[in-house]
Parts: C-alpha cells; structure tokens; sequence
C-alpha cells in the first residue's frame, strides 16, 4: 500500500469524511438543468431545521437522511435549498434549511427524529455514505442563514448557482461559501505526546491541542504558533497525517503530528484547563478505555482520535 492510499484511508476514518457524490460544478449555473434534477422521481433532501437534522425512520430501527420530494414538502416551508451533487448511481441529492421553530413541531411525529449532528455522528444513527452528504448540506445551509446581507455595503443577498453562491441586490457583489482551516496537532517527545483539556470536555477526556489558521500562514506555521501558545512547546517537524470536514459550522480540520524541542509544558490557562505527557502506553489504554486513571480519549468521530491511533498504534512519527 502506498502512503497517499494510507493517507486517504486515514482520512475516511473520521466522521462526515466519506462522502461518494459527484458535486456536478458543470451544472449548478444551469437553472432548469437543476430544476428538473430536483423534481426527478429518485431525488432524495436531506432536511435541516436551523442546525438540527431531520432523520426519517424506516423499517426496524433503521434511519436515513433522505427524504423524497413530496415528503419534504410534508415537514414545512424550506428557506433555503441547496444542490449536493449526483449519487453514484445518478440520482440527485439536495439539501433543504428550514425555519429553527419548525424542529420543535417534527419531533413530535413518530415517523421522525429530530436530533444534533453531533449524536447523528457519534452514535452512528446513519449509514456512513450518508454522514458526509449530511454534514455538506448542513454547514452549506448553516453559511446561507448567516449570509443573507452583503458584506460589503450591507443590502440584501440572494442565493444563485444552485446553493454554491450568494449575490447582492444592492451592489452585486458575489460572496461564496467559505471553509474554515485548522490545525489540530499531536505534538510528540520521543515516547510521549502531549495531551490536554478544556473545561466543556467530558470529564477525564483529554485531546490533542488545535487552532485555527491565520491569514498569511502555511498550516505548519500554525501548528508552530499554536503549540506554543497554548503550551508553551516549541515545535520542529511537522508531518500531515489526515483531514476532516467539520461542519460545526465549516472548517476543515488538518491533522498533524509535530516533534517539540523542549519538554517544559506551559499551558495556556484561558483555552485549557489541564494538559500533560502521556506515554505511548497510556495513549493505547485511553483509546481502549482502560486507562487506570479513567482518562479516555476523543471518539471515533474526532480526527484527534485518528492522530492518537497513528502515534501510539501504527507507531507513526513527525
């Protein structure tokens, strides 16, 4: 196996990365192309209302994100609605936002669940092909609802291109959706690894330290500056490891492993409230919950999971 297959089967491991559409750019400028896309009898919305998805209930205990057209038109007015792309299999895939008050009224139908993506994700409540489609469609809507005015003379905009932009009535100026980069970093010393936490954590969890990138800055520089501001490490190495799409609203997490150049740990006490070495063997007994202490590890979901596995398992270095 070569490293750019490991490095995307890394990637996959962690949650909202699996996602099989094909985006079809080449139509979303083409309205009636799209427009009988979404009324062709194999299209499937996935529904949000504000932030929170609407899970459709199917035989047994099984749920799926999809929705057909006329089911849709069933949970409520949509504000919004976006174009994701074709399945494999050809068949349109859209996303629909309604109104955040309309979520309180579909929780009380027993055909649907109306639950945070984080519980989607963690509990596995959906097929994996259709976690990624999900998070796409959320983080899309989610910058929709906090666009609608321009930034730029502050006039009202409206969405074009099937969901992928937003034009303004007042000056035309054209604004696109944005994604959000950040480092997240296992920082390592020989055979130990930084690990820290936060007051908002569950208690005795404990996960890599990370930022967000700043303009005019590669990501190893921010792996750099981050791990010095937060814990006072100066870092050499640094070696990407894998990414995650983060829909909470939109960032892409960019996942490293970086080599530290002292060992003195200065924590940053308004980010983090605890943070300290562990050795390879603790990192082994968090991620199988068996640490003596109780300390545990991030969850499948979290791409800190995916970096602490590649260090204290596959033995990966910076």
């Amino acid at each position: 196996m070569n490293d750019a297959s490991r490095l995307r089967e890394r990637s996959a491991l962690t949650g909202f990365a699996v996602n099989t559409l094909d985006r079809r750019e080449d139509l979303r400028d083409k309205t009636d192309a799209v427009n009988a896309l979404r009324h062709r009898s194999d299209t499937r919305i996935a529904v949000v209302a504000g932030e929170t998805p609407i899970l459709k209930r199917l035989e047994g205990e099984a749920l799926s994100v999809w929705f057909s057209h006329g089911e849709t038109e069933l949970l409520g007015e949509g504000l919004e609605e976006v174009f994701l792309g074709l399945a494999p299999d050809g068949a349109p895939r859209f996303a629909r936002l309604l109104d955040r008050s309309q979520g309180d009224a579909l929780r009380e139908r027993a055909e649907l669940l109306v639950t945070d993506l984080r519980s989607v994700a963690l509990k596995n409540l959906v097929p994996k092909d259709e976690l990624g489609p999900l998070g796409q469609g959320k983080a899309l809507l989610d910058w929709h609802a906090r666009h609608r005015f321009c930034a730029q003379c502050g006039g009202p905009t409206i969405a074009g291109a099937a969901g992928m932009k937003r034009e303004c009535r007042a000056c035309g100026a054209l604004h696109f959706p944005r994604t959000d980069p950040v480092v997240i970093m296992l920082v390592t010393r020989g055979e130990t690894c930084l690990l820290a936490r936060q007051a908002r954590f569950a208690p005795g969890m404990y996960s890599c330290i990370a930022g967000f990138v700043e303009p005019g800055e590669t990501f190893e520089d921010a792996v750099r500056r981050e791990s010095w501001e937060e814990a006072g490490l100066r870092v050499g190495t640094v070696r990407y490891i894998a990414s995650q799409p983060w829909p909470f609203p939109s960032s892409l997490m960019i996942g490293c492993i970086a080599e530290a150049l002292n060992d003195e740990i200065v924590l940053d006490m308004t980010e983090l409230e605890a943070g300290r070495w562990f050795t390879r063997d603790e990192a082994l007994a968090m991620l199988d919950g068996t640490h003596p202490e109780g300390f545990t590890s991030p969850q499948h979901l979290a791409i800190a999971n995916t970096l602490l596995r590649a260090w204290a398992v596959e033995g990966e270095t910076a």
